[in-house]
Order: structure tokens, then sequence, then C-alpha cells
């Protein structure tokens, strides 16, 4: 099974009131009325389910390929289906009308990428590189360059990637060796970058290189990091484009997953340098790059939720169909369809509720990114911002994490069928495992979450978050229906106050702090995950709740107070259970020898 349908009725159940008292009250978008948010809405759905996702499974069994020249061939249909969301205007939806955009809040490009990811994950790595490559540039480049590439890019007529690994350096960027020679009124770059997604293909006429590097004088470490923009092609000065630039696709990686996205290593200055442009400050390369890192997180997170998605349609409609034993004699005792055994219905409620909760805390930090940018107030979009720092980690490594236990949930739905490629379960997992570890490992976002996040402002942004938790918990307290509901989350809501008052303490000790903070990240990290999804979920059970007692009858309702009672009632308690961890000590941790 390979059929992908757009989940647009969950995503406007998620939209509705964060647009209605968030994102479309903010300056600049009148215009994005609900109406026109609906139809955004359907639309991408068409793109997604019709022209991306039949090209899911053909994307996977070819792979992008290179030649001996060095070029690259995407698979086929993927150009045709890259130029469809060009022509649709689908890639500058989220980006301002002063740089060519549509304006559309955050929240609602989200939703959007959600889909395509979920469609095709291979393909949508493209333009989320992209989306990333613009809020850098827009943020931090020369006038002139902003004049000569962005148009391009919001149009999605050329295309962006990040380049920041070197084989050498991993992730520590630190140790970033590529070489920025002072030329004229550019650079000649000279280098090799590895794990480049979308470093060449054919879907663009152009692709533009944002690289890390530094001048020949530059000092040791982060400091000495510069950005500089390289083109495929050199751009002429109307516009048009000139010359091959020195950088080439030395190989493409032969991966587990995303076979479709060519992931490729790249040489800059084979013949006497590549040609790039300075970003930016120098030595202030890495801190202009984690404006396209932030964004890039965030949308891993999305992409997560998509792949989860599409395994949790994947195995309910195999559940369904597949018939095999008897229902309980209190149920009839006929044969019957797995989806009637209550084992498999306690994975296909956990996979369906689990991604409910995670699309709900995703797009709710797309509205904080939205008030951080837009909000009239310099105080809301400070406020704003510290919480969308706090979120993103989470919604990057959370996310992620969970994709891939939804989607090897799913092959565990399918049973054998499900081990065998031709399902297409099996994929969904290949593809999914790659997002915990890209644009900064799961790891890295626990240590930035429960280290820099964290102790910078004393815990002072969670905390605050933490507040609005807690009353959710009050207004689930205050329906006898929904009461059960909230003393699981004000015990989980403890629970994670408890875990940061520990991290906090521990982590700011001047002997062992570091320690602390490097063993309690990844728990804490997780307790965090849980509960804050679990809040979701209460306000989901809220708004459904409500719609029931106002008469509805729609199963669709029903069907969020199900997610909303395994969430909190047998989802959370797992994840309670980091406390523990944490309270537990690192001293294991610390004494282990490895050999």
């Amino acid at each position: 099974m390979n059929v992908y349908a757009a989940p647009v009725r969950d995503l406007r159940f998620v939209l509705e009131e964060l647009l209605a008292h968030r994102s479309l009250s903010l300056p600049g978008f009148e215009e994005a009325t609900p109406d026109l948010v609906e139809a955004v809405l359907e639309e991408a759905a068409k793109l997604a389910g019709d022209v991306w996702g039949p090209l899911n499974a053909t994307g996977d069994r070819q792979g992008a390929k290179r030649h001996v020249n060095g070029s690259v061939t995407t698979p086929e249909g993927f150009a045709a289906a890259y130029q469809s969301y060009v022509d649709g205007g689908w890639n500058g939806i989220g980006v301002s009308e002063a740089l060519g955009g549509q304006n559309l809040p955050e929240v609602v490009a989200s939703a959007v990428q959600e889909m395509l990811h979920g469609a095709n994950m291979a393909l949508g790595l493209c333009p989320m590189l992209t989306a990333g490559a613009i809020e850098a540039l827009a943020h931090h480049g020369s006038d002139t360059l902003k004049a000569i590439y962005l148009p391009k890019l919001v149009e999605g007529t050329w295309t962006g990637t990040m380049n920041l690994t070197e084989s050498q350096a991993g992730s520590d960027l630190s140790q970033v060796r590529t070489r920025a020679v002072p030329e004229n009124d550019h650079y000649l770059i000279s280098g090799q970058k590895i794990y480049i997604t979308w470093g060449e293909h054919d879907a663009a006429e152009n692709i533009i290189h944002l690289v890390l590097a530094r001048k020949p004088d530059a000092p040791e470490g982060n400091k000495g990091i510069s950005l500089f923009l390289v083109p495929k092609f050199l751009v002429n000065e109307d516009g048009s484009l000139g010359e091959r630039n020195d950088v080439t696709c030395a190989s493409i990686e032969h991966k587990m997953g995303i076979h479709g996205s060519p992931t490729c290593t790249l040489s800059f200055g084979e013949n006497g340098g590549a040609i790039g442009y300075l970003v930016g400050e120098e030595g202030r390369g890495l801190n202009h790059m984690f404006t396209m890192m932030n964004e890039a997180r965030h949308k891993v997170g999305i992409q997560g939720i998509g792949v989860a998605e599409r395994a949790c349609q994947h195995a309910f409609a195999y559940a369904l169909e597949r018939r095999q034993g008897r229902a309980p004699k209190t149920r009839g005792g006929a044969e019957c369809s797995i989806s009637d055994h209550l084992d498999v219905r306690r994975m296909l409620l956990s996979m369906r509720s689990r991604t409910d909760a995670l699309r709900a805390l995703a797009l709710y930090c797309a509205a904080e990114l939205d008030t951080a940018r837009h909000a009239e107030s310099g105080d809301a979009r400070q406020t704003a911002q510290a919480r969308a720092d706090i979120l993103i980690p989470v919604i990057k490594s959370f996310s992620t994490d969970q994709a891939v236990d939804i989607a090897s949930m799913g092959i565990q739905v399918h049973g054998g069928m499900g081990y065998v490629e031709e399902t297409g379960a099996a994929q969904l997992l290949r593809d999914a495992r790659i997002a915990p570890i890209y644009e900064g490992t799961n790891g890295i976002q626990a240590l930035d979450l429960a280290g820099r996040k964290l102790q910078r402002d004393n815990g002072e942004a969670l905390t605050a978050l933490l507040y609005d938790v807690a009353a959710t918990v009050e207004q689930l307290n205050a329906d006898a229906a929904l009461k059960a509901l909230g003393s699981g989350l004000a015990a989980g809501l403890d629970d994670l106050k408890a875990a940061q008052a520990i991290v906090l303490e521990q982590g700011t000790d001047p002997d062992t702090g570091a320690d602390a903070v490097q063993a309690y990240a990844t728990p804490f990290l997780n307790l965090a995950g849980h509960v804050l999804c679990a809040w979701q979920m209460g306000q989901a059970a809220l708004s459904a709740q409500a719609a029931i007692q106002s008469g509805s009858n729609d199963p669709f309702y029903t069907a969020k107070m199900r997610s909303a009672e395994f969430v909190i009632n047998q989802w959370l308690p797992v994840g309670r259970a980091q406390r523990a961890v944490i309270e537990a000590g690192m001293q294991c941790l610390s004494e282990f020898e490895v050999y």
C-alpha cells in the first residue's frame, strides 16, 4: 500500500484555535482569512496526495544517480513533481511579501510541510533546505546578495543547501578546515563537505550553497568560522546564469533510506577555487548558520510527524483488510479483521494518538514563531522567541524519535508482510531513521535543551510554559468528565518540575555540572516531550468535549477523545519514569568503563 491521504481535517482541528486566537491576529496577516487558509490546505493536500505521494515508492526503488561528469539525476518524476510545487507558488507561502512570498503564517506553512513530507520525505527535503537558506540570507545577507539570490530562492527556481559537516569534524564544527581566500570582491573556497542534502540534482536550474569556511588568518575554533554563499552557476550582472562554478559532486551516499534524496559529498576548488561571497560578518558564520539550522530543526520534527502520519495510514488500512482469528465471545466470536484484536488496537491507538500529540505540539511551536516574528510588542516577541527556543529541540528530537518508533510499530501491525518491501511499511522506517541524526543528533538537541536553553535563564522560559500546562490542568479538573485527564496531566507536570530542579541544581555545579547535563539531558528531554504532548492532548480533549456537548455526534471528536485518553493515561506514565532515571543519578555512567 502506497496511497497517502493528507490529514487535512486533523491539521484543521489543531489550527482552528491557533489561527483564530494567535497567528491571524498578528499584524501583517490581515489577508490570511480562514477561508484562504482552508483553500491552501485543500490545494496542498491535492499536490501531496496526487503528485508527490505516488512517487514515494518509485523514488525509493530507483534512488538518485551520479554520473561520470559529476551530475546527478533524481528518480523518475521527481523533477516534474518539484516543478509542480514551484508553479503553484508553494515555496514562498511562509515568506514575507517584501521578499516576494505569500506572507502566510508559519503555522500554515508548517502544516503544508507536514503533508509534503508525509507524501514524499525524500523530495520534501529539497524545499526544506531552501527555506532555511532563505531565512539565513534574509537575516544576514548584504543588500546585493539578497537582490541577486532571494527572488529565485523564494520562487523555488533555485534551491539552497547547508554545508557544515566535514569528515574529520563531524558534529564538532570548530574543526572545520574548508578555506576561504579573499580575492577582489569575493573569496576562493576550497575544501570538501559531506552529507549535503540535495547538493547536486536536476530539479532546479541553480543550487545556492551556504558554506562554513575559515580565512587563512582566522583564529582556530568557532570564532574563526565565516559563512559564504557559493552558487553552482555564477550569476551575470543581468541576472542570467553564467559559467559553472568550481564545485562538483564527488559522490552520493548509499543510504539506509531516503534513496530519492541525493546526499552528496561536495568538493570546492579542485580547479583553483570556487567563487563565494561572504554572508554577514567575518567570524560569525556559525551564529549566522544557526538561523538556518533553527528553521531546519523545527522542520525536521515536522518531517518526522509526516512520516508517522503515513505509517498510521498504512497500518490502519492493513489492519482493517487483514482477516485473521476470531473476535472474543463477548463481541460475537465471528471471524474478524485483526483490527478487532485489542492488542492490535493498542498499537493502532498508540500510533494515532502519539502522531496527534506530536502534530499539536509542533504547530503550537510554529505559532510561537509567528508571534516572535510579527507581534507589535517587543516584549511579546522576546517571550515567544524564548518559548520557541525551548520547544524546538523537543520538537526536533522527540518527534523524530517517536516517528521511528511509530513506523516500527506500523511494521509490527503488518506482521511478516511489514518486513517485506512490497507493502511499503519498511520504507517508512528506513526513511524515518535518519531524522534523529541530521540537523544535530538528538543527543545534541537534548544537550541544547538541558544545557544552553535551560541554564541561560535558570529555567525561566520553561517555567512560564509550565504555567500554561497548569492552566490546562485546571480546565480539565473543572469538567467532571475530564477530571481523570487533569489528574494524569498534573502528575506529569509535577515530575517535570522536579526533574527541572535537579538539572538546574546539579547542572550549575562548578565541578560536575557539565557531566550532570550530559547524563540527564536525554531523559529530561524525553520527560518534557511526554508532558508537553500530554498537555496538547488535554487541550484537544477540551475542544472535542465542547463539540460533543454542543450536540455533535461526529466520530472524529470521539476519536480525539480516545487519543487524549491514551496519551495521558497510558503513554504519559511511560515518560514519567524518566524522573526516576534522573533521580537515580549519574554514578553508573561516570564509572562505566568502555572496553
